[in-house]
């Protein structure tokens, strides 16, 4: 057959079927290489080390070094890129619509950029609870896309929506994954932001005309600080929203089993 069909090919035919074996031969080949790495980097942890405290090292130093796949990855396992890492709707509400106050945020196409340039730095499992917990450090995180805001306060409606940028200098967070039944089973993340050093934010339409927008921004930027406490929670839920549903596409039937040491 593949005679044949060779025979009766004209020169583009050739090309285009040598494009494909070539394209099939690499893709292969690549994803052994993909599935000998991450058994080599996941499987070098071990339960019976000398200690826990060995082992939650070890797999801090694993996270770290699969920072390789964050642009990247990993398809043939349906894992997506983290850097930059997409959250097609997040939504926070307070209050009830039909009370004195509430608010209703929602965030669009948000992509979110520094995962490549971030650090582990604890690492800490806990096997008979199904959780990790680990604090990341990002010495620059950008986080960007459109936004839906809409507030009652005592019957007055205010409405605004537009595009929003936020850049996070010397930040840190923890993150804990927790599978919630067996193997296959939903995974829930909580997330908590640690520190912030500093951060940039423009709100677009928060205000209405270009010099009012600015001021905002502007009374924003140097006075984050005071209100931290009190957005802080709400910071955490939308974050935390949004992971539980990345995490769940991209890792809830990761075969992890596969890539774990026998020895």
């Amino acid at each position: 057959m593949l005679q044949q069909l060779l025979t009766n090919c004209n020169g583009f035919c050739l090309i285009a079927v040598l494009v494909v074996v070539i394209v099939g031969i690499a893709s292969a080949s690549n994803q052994v290489d993909v599935d000998e790495d991450l058994k080599h980097l996941i499987g070098r942890c071990h339960r019976d080390q000398a200690s826990d405290d060995a082992y939650n090292d070890c797999m801090k130093e694993v996270f770290n070094d699969l920072r390789a796949y964050f642009t990247t990855g990993v398809p043939g396992y349906n894992i997506k890129p983290f850097d930059p890492h997409r959250s097609s709707f997040v939504e926070l509400r307070r209050g009830d619509p039909h009370g004195p106050g509430s608010l209703k945020l929602i965030l669009r196409n948000v992509s979110e950029y520094g995962w490549t340039r971030s650090e582990v730095t604890k690492f800490h499992s806990d096997a008979e609870d199904q959780r990790i917990v680990y604090a990341q450090y990002f010495p620059e995180k950008s986080l960007e896309g459109q936004y839906d805001f809409v507030a009652k306060v005592l019957g007055t409606e205010l409405r605004r929506q537009g595009h929003w940028n936020l850049t996070l200098y010397d930040y840190s967070q923890t993150t804990s994954v927790r599978r919630v039944g067996a193997p296959g089973s939903l995974l829930k993340v909580h997330i908590e932001v640690d520190h912030i050093g500093s951060m940039e934010l423009h709100i677009g339409n928060l205000l209405k005309g270009q010099p009012l927008n600015q001021l905002a921004d502007g009374v924003i930027n140097s006075m984050w600080q005071l209100g931290l406490p009190f957005v802080r929670p709400m910071i955490n839920e939308l974050v935390s929203t949004a992971f539980t549903d990345i995490f769940n596409e991209s890792f809830r039937y990761f075969p992890l089993e596969k890539f774990l040491s026998q020895n």
